[in-house]
C-alpha cells in the first residue's frame, strides 16, 4: 500500500515539474528569439555565443549576459531553456540575454586556461584575458544586434563569478553593472582549492573528474567522467587512497587531468597562483557592482568578501555593494531557501533577494528603472533571523574583543594565569578528524552549520568553552585565531571552529558550527614561503577566518574547537615538512600538539563584537 502511495506521489510530481518546465519553456520561445554565434576575439580564436532577444522589436532593451565554462546550452536554434537570466523577474522584465562558453570550453574555439591570468598593458592582439574577451563580445554585440540599448550587465555564479568579476579590469564602457556571485577569486588562499595552502581533496577530485576531461576541439558534450570511483563512505575511500599522488594511477586521473596536475604541481602561492589571483586588478572600477555571497558556501565563502574587500580597497569611490545571506553555494538563485541544516530562517531568503536586490539593481543601472540601491551592505544575521543593512563592512560600530583559551577547557576575556600552561592533544593522521559525523560519497552540504558534539568527544579535539551568556552577543566581521603552538613534528594543520552551544531538549546541548577555517602550518609566516616548525619550540600561528554576522543568544555558550585534521575535505598532513603530495606511508607520523594559554603565551581567538 505504501509503495503504491509513493508512485502516485512520485508520478505526479514528475508531472508537474514536467508540466513547470514546458510552461516556461513556451514562456521563453513565445517571447524570445534565439540566436547562436560564432564570436571572433581579437587573436582570432571564436567563442560560440547564445543570443536571446526579445521579440517586441520597438523597445530598445539592454544586455545581460553570462560567461561560463558549464556550457551555454542548450544547443540549437530551436531549442529553448526553461528560463533566462539571474531569475524569474529578471526574464519577465526583459533583456537581451546573451550566453557565452569562453574559449577553450564545449563550442567555443581556443585553449582553455584554469583562472585565466589578468594581462595589463597588453602589448598586442595575441595578449588575450577574460576582460578583452568581454570587451570583443560587447563590441560585436553593439554593432550587430538590433534595438540595444548601449548598456550591458554581466552577471554569475562560483566559475561564472570569476568571469563577472574579470570583466571589470579595463572595462567596456558599456559595461554599467556586474554581480560576481561567491565568485572564484583567489584559490590557495581561500577558494575551492585551498585554504590557506590546506587543499581540499574531496571536492577537487570529484569536481576534477568531470570538469578537468580532455577534449580535441569544441564539443556539445564532454562524455563520461575520467574514471568511476563511486563510494558511499569518502572517508575510508581517501584514507585507502593514501598520499595524493595516488590520484595519477591508472584507474583514477591517469595523468589525464592538466588542471589536476598544476594544482598539485603548485603546492605553494608560487607564480602560478599569484597570477590567479584577480584581487590585485581590481583598481579604478568605473561599473557598479553588486557581490553576492552565502555564510554556508562550502566553495567560494571567501570569494565573495574578498572581492568586496578589494573593490572598496582599491577603488573607494566606485559603487560597491555587498549581499551576503543564509545560503549554500548559489542559493540565492534557487525558488525558496528557507531552511539549512535543521535551522528555520522563517522566510523565503532567496526571494527576497531576487524580488528586493538583484533585479532593483540591474533594472537601475541598465534600464533607469526604480530607485537607486541603498545601503552599502546588506547581510543575514544568523541566530537571529534577520536582515540587516549596514553603511560599510565589517560595521562601522565593531570593537574587537579577546577571548582567550584557557586551561581546564575555558573560554573568557580575563586573560591567562600563568599556571595553566597548556592543553595537549596528539593527532594521528592515520586516524584524522572527520569534518563530518556523516558518511557519504560526496561532501555532506550541511557540515557548515552541523552539531559538533562528535568532534568534542575526541581526544584529539581540543575544546574550550565559556560560561552560559548574560546578555547577547552580536558579531559581525572577520575572525582572528591567535595561537601559541609546538608540535614534536615539523609540520602540522590547525583547524579552528567558532561554535554557538545552543541549550537542547532534555540537557542535551547543541554544538552548531558558526565558523571553521584551516591553515597549513607551514604557511604560518608566508604563503609563499614555507618554513618547518623547530619540534617543541612555541611558536604564533595566526590567521583570519571568514567572516559572520550571528547572534549568540543569552543562555548560549560560545566554544572554540581546534584539531590537526578535517578530513577528508583537506588532505592529510604527513606532519613532517615536505613537498605533502609525494608523501610515503613512511612519512605520515604522529605528534603532540600544544596550544598554551600562559602568561608568556596565550592563545585567543578575536571577535568583532558589536555593543
Amino acid at each position: 500500500m505504501k509503495r503504491t502511495i509513493c508512485s502516485l506521489v512520485i508520478i505526479f510530481f514528475f508531472q508537474y515539474s514536467s508540466f513547470s518546465q514546458q510552461s516556461r519553456q513556451a514562456f521563453v520561445k513565445e517571447n524570445f528569439s534565439k540566436t547562436e554565434v560564432y564570436i571572433r576575439m581579437r587573436d582570432g580564436v571564436r567563442l560560440y555565443t547564445v543570443i536571446y532577444q526579445p521579440k517586441d522589436s520597438g523597445v530598445a532593451y539592454p544586455f545581460l549576459m553570462e560567461r561560463t565554462p558549464y556550457s551555454a546550452g542548450p544547443y540549437g536554434e530551436n531549442v529553448y531553456p526553461g528560463e533566462l537570466g539571474p531569475n524569474q523577474s529578471l526574464m519577465r522584465e526583459k533583456y537581451i540575454f546573451v550566453y557565452q562558453d569562453v574559449r577553450g570550453r564545449y563550442k567555443s574555439e581556443g585553449d582553455f586556461e584554469e583562472m585565466t591570468p589578468h594581462i595589463e598593458n597588453k602589448k598586442s592582439d595575441k595578449q588575450t584575458d577574460e576582460s578583452s574577451d568581454a570587451w570583443d563580445t560587447i563590441e560585436w554585440l553593439l554593432k550587430n544586434v538590433s534595438n540595444n540599448n548601449g548598456r550591458v550587465g554581466i552577471s554569475g555564479i562560483s566559475y561564472p563569478g570569476f568571469y563577472a568579476t574579470a570583466s571589470l579590469p579595463d572595462a567596456h564602457p558599456a559595461i554599467k553593472a556586474v554581480s560576481p556571485q561567491a565568485p572564484v577569486t583567489d584559490e590557495f588562499i581561500g577558494d575551492d582549492v585551498n585554504h590557506k595552502g590546506a587543499f581540499f581533496l574531496l571536492d577537487n577530485f570529484n569536481f576534477m573528474n568531470y570538469f578537468d576531461k580532455k577534449r580535441t576541439g569544441p564539443v556539445e558534450d564532454y562524455g563520461n567522467q575520467i574514471f568511476n570511483a563511486r563510494t558511499d563512505n569518502a572517508y575510508d575511500f581517501f584514507l585507502k587512497l593514501g598520499n595524493v599522488s595516488n590520484s595519477n594511477k591508472p584507474e583514477y586521473f591517469n595523468n589525464q587531468a592538466k588542471i589536476w596536475n598544476e594544482i598539485i604541481k603548485h603546492d605553494t602561492y608560487d607564480d602560478w597562483w599569484q597570477a590567479r589571483n584577480i584581487r590585485t586588478h581590481l583598481k579604478n572600477i568605473k561599473p557598479a557592482v553588486l557581490v553576492v555571497g552565502g555564510w554556508f558556501d562550502g566553495e567560494d565563502l571567501f570569494g565573495a568578501l574578498e572581492t568586496y574587500r578589494a573593490i572598496e580597497k582599491q577603488s573607494p569611490e566606485g559603487k560597491n555593494q555587498l549581499v551576503m545571506g543564509p545560503w549554500t553555494h548559489g542559493g540565492w538563485a534557487s525558488s525558496n531557501f528557507g531552511r539549512y541544516a535543521g535551522i528555520d530562517f522563517l522566510q523565503n531568503t532567496s526571494r527576497y533577494y531576487q524580488d528586493s536586490v538583484e533585479t532593483p539593481f540591474f533594472n537601475y543601472y541598465l534600464k533607469d528603472k526604480g530607485t537607486p540601491p541603498g545601503a552599502e551592505a546588506l547581510v543575514f544575521e544568523t541566530g537571529s533571523n534577520q536582515w540587516k543593512k549596514y553603511n560599510s563592512w565589517p560595521p562601522e560600530t565593531v570593537k574587537p574583543v579577546r577571548f582567550f583559551l584557557r586551561g581546564g577547557g575555558k573560554l573568557n576575556t580575563t586573560g591567562p594565569a600563568n599556571k595553566e600552561g597548556y592543553t595537549m592533544y596528539t593527532s594521528d593522521p592515520d586516524n584524522p578528524v572527520p569534518y563530518t559525523a556523516k558518511k557519504s560519497g560526496r561532501r555532506n552540504g550541511e557540515y557548515m552549520a552541523e552539531d559538533q558534539s562528535f568532534a568534542s568527544e575526541r581526544k584529539d579535539v581540543a575544546v574550550f568553552s565559556g560560561e552560559a551568556l548574560e546578555a547577547d552577543l552580536l558579531v559581525s566581521g572577520p575572525l582572528t585565531a591567535d595561537l601559541r603552538v609546538s608540535i614534536t613534528g615539523t609540520d602540522a594543520d590547525f583547524v579552528v571552529k567558532l561554535i554557538d552551544v545552543e541549550p537542547g531538549e532534555n540537557g542535551k546541548e547543541i554544538q552548531r558550527l558558526v565558523r571553521a577555517e584551516v591553515i597549513r602550518g607551514k604557511f604560518r609566516n608566508d604563503f609563499s614561503k614555507p618554513s618547518a616548525f623547530k619540534p617543541g619550540a612555541i611558536e604564533k600561528v595566526k590567521f583570519e577566518l571568514p567572516d559572520i554576522a550571528h547572534l549568540f543568544k543569552k543562555g548560549h555558550r560560545l566554544m572554540v574547537q581546534i584539531q590537526s585534521s578535517w578530513f577528508p575535505l583537506v588532505d592529510r598532513n604527513p606532519q613532517k615538512f615536505m613537498y605533502i603530495p609525494d608523501a610515503k606511508l613512511t612519512d605520515f607520523k604522529s605528534v603532540q600538539i600544544r596550544i598554551y594559554h600562559d602568561d608568556l603565551n596565550s592563545s585567543s581567538i578575536i571577535l568583532p563584537v558589536i555593543e
